[in-house]
């Protein structure tokens, strides 16, 4: 038998480092050719490494949260024949563990007095010790799924003592619980002093330093304008009723790219990314839309490219194929970089006013509020109209207020006249 050592690759042009996301396998596991080892990530996308031999896994270089140089020792097996380290690399040298120690001798108990009474002449039993809380500010550690089974038998975990290592709560611990008589959590009002501590990680730590970067360098200011979408929204419910199996989903949005599309011919600096180490403004002919889509694992921005040669129902299908895609986590590379404007939205979701943040290096973002009904004033006669706000951030070291408020009212005009987009102006 050997030993093989897998290193991290270089998984990316220009990447000198990646953060491990997920392991697939753990230290004692056999693992086949091809099998999936471990998800690192690094500043483009998550890769999946596979491993290139068959092995048991003898070792693991980092835990989830690390991040690792490429070339880093990654993962060691035990495999069939030489392996690919010899006892005179230092990179198969196994990490350091300290000697187990024998265990010290303990001394000899010494007997103390003790005055037999019916309730001390027999142990404490487990149940009442069970009924006991733990002390103020410790809290129980148990697996998500051991807290989702106590939350349903109504169980407080302060109440269960575990058996596992460091006093973790295991099911059989719970079963316990239950067959000592313990049963829902005592009723009423309490202090509750517990800590969870929750790492910040993978896609959420990229989103955290995208976000403090973002801030810290880009001087934001913001620009709120009402628009009255009720012909745009009619218009969309006749083409709804038009629709066929074969055809996407019509939202707000493919309309709002088609108005971004228009306006940026007249207002190009919007369309542009700014390199403010080389003080350099990039303006762009085409419109890569940047497409805010919440994931279970975070924010991702897919682009949506070349968005001024796309139709209604291109912009329909495409947008829906990188929310999909994103929200699955098979988005490629390729589809989350690259993007020159973007544009926010929380769909009903979306309240009456935010502040997005700009998608450095981008200089502009478009926030999408949600649309309400609103009684509007027109020739003496209230009547009710359907309003929706649009809340864009720009960076002001590029736009100044007044050319960010001239764009803004041009896609107003044409979200309010849906006509108009069907027109080459």
């Amino acid at each position: 038998m050997g030993e093989f050592v897998i290193k991290l690759p270089d998984v990316g042009e220009g990447i000198a480092e990646a953060e491990v996301v997920e392991w697939n396998v753990k230290v004692g596991d056999l693992v086949n050719e091809d099998d999936p080892l471990v998800s690192v990530m690094t500043d483009k996308a998550t890769v999946e490494l596979p491993s290139p031999v068959s092995g048991k896994v003898l070792w693991l270089g980092a835990a989830v949260g690390d991040v690792l140089a490429i070339g880093s020792d990654l993962v060691r097996l035990e495999v069939e024949g030489e392996g690919n380290v010899t006892s005179m690399d230092p990179a198969a040298e196994s990490p350091v563990v300290p000697a187990e120690l024998p265990p010290a001798a303990e001394p000899e108990p010494v007997p103390e007095p003790v005055t037999e009474t019916p309730a001390s002449s027999a142990p404490q039993s487990r149940a009442s010790s069970a009924a006991l809380p733990r002390p103020q500010g410790e809290k129980p550690i148990a697996a998500p799924s051991v807290r989702g089974r106590a939350r349903n038998m109504g169980v407080d975990l302060r109440y269960v003592h575990g058996r596992g290592p460091a006093g973790r709560i295991t099911h059989e611990d719970l079963d316990d619980f239950a067959a000592r008589g313990g049963g829902p959590a005592p009723r009423g009002l309490f202090a509750d002093h517990s800590v969870e501590e929750v790492r910040v990680i993978g896609l959420r730590r990229r989103i955290a330093q995208k976000m403090q970067e973002a801030k810290r360098r880009i001087p934001h200011f913001s620009y709120v304008e009402e628009v009255d979408v009720s012909e745009l929204e009619a218009l969309r419910a006749q083409l709804k009723a038009l629709w066929r199996e074969d055809q996407p989903r019509l939202t707000l949005l493919p309309f709002l790219v088609r108005a971004l599309v228009k306006a940026l011919r007249d207002y190009p600096m919007m369309n542009a990314r700014y390199d403010d180490d080389a003080q350099i403004i990039y303006r762009y002919g085409g419109v890569h839309a940047g497409i805010a889509v919440q994931t279970p694992h975070g924010l991702m921005v897919p682009v949506l490219r070349h968005a001024e040669s796309l139709d209604l129902w291109d912009c329909a299908t495409e947008i829906q194929r990188l929310a999909e895609a994103a929200r699955a986590g098979r988005a490629k590379a390729e589809e989350l970089k690259g993007s020159t404007i973007s544009i926010s939205s929380l769909g009903p979701l979306g309240g009456i006013v935010s502040t997005p943040v700009i998608n450095a290096p981008e200089v502009a973002i478009i926030g999408v509020n949600k649309i309400a009904v609103r009684p509007v004033y027109d020739q003496g006669t209230w009547l009710p109209r359907k309003i929706m706000n649009l809340s864009s951030s720009f960076d002001h070291r590029v736009i100044d207020g007044a050319h960010a408020a001239e764009f803004v009212q041009r896609l107003k005009a044409l979200l309010e006249h849906p006509a108009l987009l069907t027109m080459d102006l």
